[in-house]
Parts: structure tokens; sequence; C-alpha cells
């Protein structure tokens, strides 16, 4: 796509409004959680593709925008690869979801600090005893597919299938 494309501010007011009926597990503000992710990918130095990405991380995976809008959109092409690289698809195995991941440039951080915020032990310690075990299980199991090794990663984390990127 060539001329205008949103700005982060526009595209931040884009996804507060697309989830603005939703809330999280722990019945908090959805935006809260977008908020938070598209912050862990600038802490971990990802660029302006990656912020927007994160914004738009879960839009369509949650209804919250049709795909023919991330189509349309005036975004980079990179920045709709990344919000579709992260979109866990219906039935889709683990395996198949983060190796697109790990296959798009710059989507790997930006699954990395989805995961970090989702993993969050603040978040997880409202939820009931079953459901914070089932998504640690999750999370741990989605960051080992990834190769996401620790608790904390570094700013300068590499996705190793594309090493010019972060």
């Amino acid at each position: 796509m060539t001329g205008h494309h949103l700005s982060l501010a526009e595209v931040e007011a884009i996804a507060r409004e697309a989830h603005a009926l939703q809330t999280d597990k722990a019945g908090r503000p959805y935006a809260e959680h977008l908020a938070a992710v598209a912050e862990g990918v600038r802490v971990r130095g990802g660029d302006d593709g990656q912020i927007a990405a994160a914004w738009l991380h879960d839009a369509i995976e949650d209804d919250a925008l049709p795909v023919e809008w991330l189509a349309a959109a005036a975004l980079p092409q990179a920045v709709k690869d990344m919000v579709l690289a992260v979109t866990k698809r219906p039935g889709e195995a683990l395996s198949s979801y983060t190796a697109r991941i790990l296959a798009t440039p710059g989507a790997l951080l930006v699954k990395e600090a989805d995961l970090a915020h989702n993993a969050d032990p603040g978040r997880l310690a409202v939820l009931e005893a079953a459901t914070r075990t089932r998504l640690t299980a999750k999370y741990a199991q989605v960051r080992a597919l990834l190769g996401l090794v620790g608790d904390v990663s570094t700013p300068d984390r590499k996705n190793p299938a594309n090493p010019e990127t972060r």
C-alpha cells in the first residue's frame, strides 16, 4: 500500500474502539491488555510497525474487527502480516500457529509481549485456580514452541527464523 498509513495514535484509537465492550478473563477492560502488549513491544525495542501490530494483535481473533478491515486498512503490509501471524485460527495446531509466528518478520516480539502480559502473576492471581493452572501451562507450552526460554526476555531478542528482525 502506498500513501498515508495510519499513525500509531490512530491504530490505538481503532483498537480501543473495536475492543471497547470486551473485558479480559478477570473482568478488566480489554484495552488494558492491548496497551500493556504495545508497551511490552516498545520496551523490548520493537519498531512502530510492531507496536501497531501489538495494538491490533487480537482484533481479528476476537472478532473485534473483520479480516476484510485489516486487508483494506492503511497499514504497511508487514503490520498486516504480523497481525495475521499472531491470530490463532479455530482448530489450528499450536505447532502450526507457532511456526507461522516464527516465519513472519517481527511477529515473535509481538507474541512475546502478549505472552508476558498474559502470564503476569498479578493478572493470573485473580483467576480461579483451575483456570490459572490451565493458562499457565498453555502459555509455557507456547513459549517453549517459540523458543522463548526463561521468564523474562532480553529487549534485543532476535527471531531465529528472521535474524534481521526483532
